[in-house]
């Protein structure tokens, strides 16, 4: 520990004179990065010295779990962990490792990709199969080759030895599949994954079944990127799963746990994403199972209410008889959330005359952009665009109803 702290307290005083020349500045960039490989090296044996002590179980928790509590980030602690497990069984990496010469990253892709490799032999690999393949990875690696690169190349040796040796190709081994769902610090969603043929047939059917371009209320082309249209897509499949007649699932669409400071009510926040704002609460009170919890400045419940589904069944059968499908974009009912006119938080009723039918992606579009809808004296919504799509605000009939001819009075 003495020699690391000398070390640790001599990288501190490193800085960029003010006189350095840009040959220098290129010298030392490049001996930081040989020493940062180094460092990763040995953190990835320190992570597998830690696992093999149990250091972490003492306490009931897993060594991932403790790195993380170190301060490592959730995907590097894996890594430390994935490759400090490997070093032991390959025979030239670990030396290359050791010397700085490749990246965590790229030490980790070729653990990886020889792991993917083995897999793909039907009676594994004999050591001087695995030593050619390390080899191989190794050489690649060399010349530059990114981590990306490195992955095809190992699944692309995969697929071979997969053919002549009678194994699993690997797009049907779903013993790869892999899928990462992570919140990210600006309050969204990171979403990964790598799957077998038959999930990702079944999943790509069903996205592109429900991505295709609609237009919008006016006539004109869909305002949505091919990628935004895939994510309404993925929403109007999770809910239809939510509501899925089965037994295990019985959640309603979105069940919204909402945390309420007393002192600032403004700060509210979900479970699992944190802070979200008035706009977006109320917009997933709409059509969600709410649960208020009420804390004080230490975060201690004071109160709590309790879930509340806001249209009944028979309310929405009725809703939907009436709208048929998504009033602003004709999106089928069965995939549409029904919207509170005059929002619920806001004391809106829970009432025909206060509900419509709007699909995930026009019902995000509405709180967030200004659209009103009303009930016109024909008993039917009507929705109002904000005045930046129309400066006169000239309401718009429901989708169901644009093709029959309307008397003006109804406008």
């Amino acid at each position: 520990m003495g020699e690391i702290s000398s070390a640790i307290e001599v990288m501190r005083e490193v800085t960029v004179a003010d006189a350095a020349s840009g040959r220098q500045v290129f010298d030392a960039t490049k001996a930081l990065m040989e020493l940062r490989n180094l460092v990763d090296h040995l953190l990835a044996v320190h992570a597998e010295a830690l696992d093999r002590l149990g250091v972490a179980t003492q306490s009931g928790a897993k060594t991932r779990n403790l790195l993380m509590e170190m301060g490592a980030a959730p995907s590097v602690a894996a890594r430390w962990l994935r490759i400090g497990a490997a070093l032991a069984s390959l025979q030239r990496l670990p030396g290359y490792a050791g010397d700085g010469v490749f990246s965590g990253e790229h030490v980790d892709a070729m653990v990886q990709g020889l792991a993917h490799i083995a897999r793909r032999a039907a009676d594994g690999l004999c050591e001087q199969e695995r030593l050619e393949h390390e080899r191989a990875l190794i050489a690649q690696t060399l010349s530059g080759a990114t981590t990306k690169e490195l992955e095809q190349t190992a699944r692309a040796i995969g697929n071979q030895i997969a053919t002549e040796t009678g194994g699993l190709p690997a797009g049907e081994d779903r013993r790869l599949n892999e899928f990462t769902v992570v919140p990210t610090p600006d309050g969204r969603v990171k979403v990964t994954g790598d799957l077998d043929v038959v999930i990702g047939e079944k999943l790509i059917a069903a996205i592109n079944s429900l991505a295709q371009p609609r237009p919008e209320p006016d006539g004109s082309p869909d305002a949505r990127t091919i990628g935004a249209r895939r994510a309404d897509a993925l929403e109007q499949i999770l809910d239809a799963a939510a509501t899925a007649d089965t037994p295990f699932m019985t959640a309603p669409k979105t069940h919204l746990t909402l945390t309420i400071p007393v002192d600032t009510p403004d700060l509210a926040s979900l479970t699992w994403l944190g802070p979200i704002s008035q706009a977006t609460a109320k917009m997933l009170a709409c059509d969600a199972g709410i649960t208020e919890i009420i804390i004080d400045g230490n975060r201690a419940p004071l109160d709590m209410g309790y879930e509340q589904r806001l249209f009944t069944p028979h309310q929405r059968t009725a809703i939907t008889a009436r709208d048929r499908c998504c009033i602003k974009c004709g999106g089928p009912a069965a995939w549409s959330h029904i919207h509170h006119m005059i929002h619920w938080h806001d004391g809106g009723p829970t009432d025909l005359d206060n509900g419509c039918l709007l699909c995930p992606s026009c019902h995000a579009h509405v709180h967030a952009h200004g659209w009103d809808i009303v009930i016109g004296i024909d008993r039917h919504p009507w929705l109002i665009p904000p005045t930046t799509t129309d400066p006169h605000r000239t309401p718009l009939p429901a989708h169901n109803r644009r093709t029959m001819h309307l008397h003006e009075t109804a406008a």
